[in-house]
């Protein structure tokens, strides 16, 4: 093995090969190859990628792990293929938790009366009707001795399960428009809130707020109350419910504030509740795979890569709407072009990643012929710009491959691509990280992160209108050579490992993190 370097690095056989990591001006699209121009005209003229966009997200929606919509989604995905005579089949991942959600409807009613704005937490039950209860905070300075009298008197109330914001506002805006003096106020704030509310929930017994209201929700709550504020303007973070006991829903960081303030005066705040959702037992889950089998090597193999699952509190548009839309149209554009590839090109369409990466495992471990003949996996998770970066995840010698891939992309696709190589194999992420703990060579298509991230990612702002199309159609188009010149290369991919970065606990060099097996069944099954 050998030392990764520490920075960005863009692969000299970039340079040699006429790119570079700044954007070029547009260029001709015509290419010398005529699959390439194949491929690059029926992306540009007759792209699928709006009116997909349009089935999947805006009519079937969210695609939770275990829900209806993703059995939907993965029935249109499959359909897609079959349109399009691809051969496509349907990878059983095993089970998981089953869940249905309908309404929910949340008004406060007392001190005064607001319709508020409130996203269910994932896997809730629902309310089995409408319910009335008083809301409260977990008190400050609750001592050890409070602690069962305090609990013996949450018989049907909702109890506020986060801390307070001090403001919602953007932090970008704050930053560019208050004193620094303000910004510096209101960290300061944000992080005392934190801090003392950590205090409160440790008198329950931990600073972790789901376990910490396991024991809230077995004293006979109504309901718990969620605000994770993502940061941004109008926009949560939606996760897992911290109980399969009691109804749990998020409010926005507004609505939360009202509610934690008029706890805190002692106004005496009331609300009345109306959420269904209901949890279905163990269902079956399947990956979606799809592929264009390889001539000379069909036992190697391509790997088009993203997660078809999503969070519900949105359609899941750029996590991972755009990733699986991407896929879907390289695909049908390498079909389009006539392709018969010299080593087969699968598209994985990944179930519940979202809840730990679930479907890649289980694909990555029930085909390690798959593993021992990849030439490259190319994952896409996060789109809501146009790709700016490949990274390395750890692969020496990878980059010159690809570098030699990219250069037949068209110059006003390819510009402005960066490739970040050896870089470092990570053990969290997305669905690339089950096939690089094997020593496979998987790749992240990156797109740019801070907004995503802020607005979009695990939000119930993550909707059809955040996607750029014009970018979307160029990634595609990227994608679908990538493969195309992958599947043709007639040079493996060197899988040489750098040595990863120190370990500042141990002063070694981090090791290259192993692969977890497959969770077959809901963790609380197994």
């Amino acid at each position: 093995m050998h030392r990764a370097r520490v920075s960005t690095v863009i692969v000299p056989a970039i340079l040699a090969l006429g790119l570079s990591a700044s954007p070029a001006p547009a260029q001709d699209h015509t290419v010398a190859d005529p699959v390439i121009q194949a491929i690059t005209e029926e992306g540009l003229e007759r792209s699928r990628l709006e009116s997909m966009a349009r089935a999947l997200l805006d009519s079937i929606g969210p695609r939770l792990a275990g829900t209806p919509e993703y059995d939907a989604a993965a029935d249109w995905v499959a359909g897609r293929y079959r349109e399009w005579g691809i051969e496509v089949r349907m990878d059983s991942v095993g089970t998981w938790r089953g869940w249905e959600q309908g309404f929910t409807h949340v008004d406060l009613i007392a001190p005064r009366r607001r319709t508020l704005e409130a996203v269910p937490m994932a896997y809730s039950p629902g309310t089995g009707g409408v319910v009335e209860g008083r809301v409260v905070t977990i008190p400050a300075s609750l001592a050890e001795d409070e602690v069962e009298s305090w609990l013996a008197d949450l018989e049907g109330a909702f109890v506020l399960a986060m801390p307070p914001e001090p403001m919602c506002r953007a932090r970008q805006e704050l930053e560019a428009n208050a004193r620094e003096e303000t910004v510096a106020k209101i960290d300061s704030l944000r992080q005392a809130e934190r801090t003392a509310w950590g205090d409160r929930l440790e008198a329950l017994g931990s600073r972790n707020p789901w376990t910490a209201l396991a024991r809230v929700a077995d004293a006979g709550v109504a309901g718990i109350v969620m605000g994770w504020w993502s940061e941004g303007w109008g926009a949560n973070k939606i996760f897992d419910a911290p109980t399969r006991e009691v109804p749990s829903f998020s409010l926005s960081c507004e609505d939360y504030g009202l509610l934690y303030r008029l706890a805190e005066d002692g106004s005496a705040p009331r609300i009345r509740v109306e959420m269904t959702a209901e949890l279905k037992g163990e269902v079956p889950h399947d990956n979606v795979i799809a592929e264009i089998r390889g001539s000379d090597l069909p036992d190697e193999y391509v790997v088009l890569s993203a997660h078809l699952d999503s969070w519900h509190a949105a359609s899941g548009a750029t996590d991972n709407g755009t990733g699986t839309l991407m896929v879907l149209e390289a695909m049908r554009l390498l079909k389009a072009a006539g392709l018969t590839p010299r080593r087969t090109i699968i598209a994985g369409h990944w179930a519940a990643e979202e809840v730990g990466h679930i479907g890649s495992r289980a694909f990555t471990e029930d085909h390690p012929e798959v593993l021992e003949g990849l030439q490259a996996t190319f994952n896409q998770d996060n789109g809501t710009w146009r790709i700016e970066k490949i990274e390395g995840q750890g692969f020496l010698y990878a980059g010159e491959r690809i570098a030699r891939w990219i250069a037949q992309v068209p110059r006003d696709i390819a510009s402005g691509i960066e490739l970040e190589f050896p870089g470092t194999q990570y053990s969290r992420g997305s669905d690339h990280i089950n096939f690089t703990c094997a020593g496979a060579p998987g790749f992240r298509l990156q797109s740019p992160y801070d907004e995503y991230r802020q607005y979009t990612w695990h939000t119930e702002r993550d909707t059809y209108d955040k996607i750029v199309f014009d970018d979307l159609r160029d990634n595609a188009i990227l994608a679908a050579i990538l493969a195309y010149a992958a599947a043709e290369d007639p040079v493996r991919t060197p899988r040489d490992r750098a040595l990863l970065p120190i370990d500042e606990r141990t002063g070694e060099p981090g090791a290259w993190p192993e692969c977890r097996p497959a969770m077959r069944r809901p963790p609380e099954l197994e």
